[in-house]
């Protein structure tokens, strides 16, 4: 039977504090578990078949290590990791756990920072949110993820690169670059976002449908889930540059502050769209009111129109005997032509007063 969200989420009530329990949904097919060993002279890269194979390279000399697990169903392989590298219970219960707020925390012999990936899924116009936990330690680093795909690929590429700073500088150096890939993927997730805002104004100032205010609710929708998952990063990052640990060395904490800064620009964009699409809800619900202002115009004019119209009219439809027009030759056409007279001359005096 496949559990939701929730009820794993009752699984863990009343357990003990470190029990693993995994809490999301299953995005992954299968575990997928890749190695990247390299310094400045040598890169291996290879995709595991079991947690072991890693030990091979832990305690290797001069050898910077990077473990990255794609999917988290499977919770003898996090344990097994985590005993390898001696992570703590409670580390590994985070993990496992994808409601996790972006937090970092030290634990003298690694630093853990867990974030969120936000991926766009360009066919159903939809954010995908996936969780990434981030183990720093002395000269390796283990990244979990709930899916394949990630932001990565461009740190890996400069891996490849023998003169790249990744290559020079120790696991430190990575873990900034793996979190400012993450930071830097916001900024094209927003300027998507900002390209669909800019088509919804001009179509709400055109011709708004509830169409429109259906996709304006919609990327508010977003707004709030990137608010959530950035907010919480500054104070992230500033306890990474706060940290007092000789894990993160003071040539990391200047890009450390580079981090900072694009994350305060990405909550500064995040917030003005929200006040964008606010404002717009408002535009929405005047533009309809001043069009229904519009149709009750134009029926109240018609109305009138017609209202001596149809006094006219009720006065002849009287069917009274001595009424001396009911037998005239011209009668009726003369009563036409005046109800029309009067139909017109009221027609030009509202267009007098710019009333239609």
């Amino acid at each position: 039977m496949r559990l939701t969200k929730l009820g794993k989420k009752q699984l863990q009530v009343g357990l003990a504090p470190g029990t693993l329990v995994y809490v999301g949904e299953k995005k992954a097919e299968r575990i997928v578990i890749s190695l990247c060993a390299y310094n400045s002279e040598e890169l291996i890269e290879k995709e595991l078949q079991t947690v072991g194979e890693c030990l091979t390279f832990k305690d290797k000399p001069g050898m910077n290590l990077w473990v990255n697990v794609d999917g988290l169903d499977q919770i003898e392989v996090i344990e097994k990791l985590g005993s390898y590298f001696n992570i703590h219970p409670l580390t590994l219960e985070d993990v496992l756990n994808t409601g996790q707020r972006p937090k970092m925390e030290d634990y003298d012999s690694y630093i853990y920072t867990v974030l969120k990936m936000i991926l766009l899924d360009e066919e159903r116009e939809e954010i995908i949110m996936d969780q990434v936990s981030i183990i720093l330690g002395s000269n390796y680093i283990l990244s979990f993820q709930e899916r394949e795909g990630d932001v990565f690929d461009p740190v890996r590429d400069r891996l490849k690169n023998p003169a790249s700073r990744l290559r020079k500088n120790g696991v430190d150096h990575l873990a900034y670059s793996l979190i400012d890939a993450i930071v830097d993927n916001y900024f094209l997730i927003l300027e998507h976002f900002g390209e669909e805002i800019e088509d919804l104004e001009e179509k709400l100032i055109v011709n708004p449908t509830p169409e429109t205010m259906r996709m304006i609710q919609k990327h508010k929708r977003d707004m709030i889930i990137l608010r959530r998952s950035v907010w919480p990063l500054r104070e992230l990052i500033n306890s990474l540059q706060r940290a007092e640990s000789g894990l993160i060395k003071e040539s990391t904490q200047i890009y450390l502050r580079d981090i900072y800064d694009h994350t305060i620009q990405v909550i500064d964009s995040i917030e003005a769209f929200r006040d964008i699409l606010s404002s717009m809800v408002d535009v929405y619900l005047s533009s309809l009111s001043n069009r229904m202002n519009d149709i009750m115009k134009i029926l109240t004019i018609i109305a009138t129109i017609f209202i001596p119209l149809t006094f006219v009219a009720g006065v002849y439809g009287m069917n009274f005997d001595y009424m001396p027009e009911l037998r005239w030759h011209w009668g009726y056409p003369v009563v036409m032509l005046g109800m029309a007279l009067i139909g017109i001359s009221m027609f030009l005096y509202f267009k007098k007063k710019r009333w239609v």
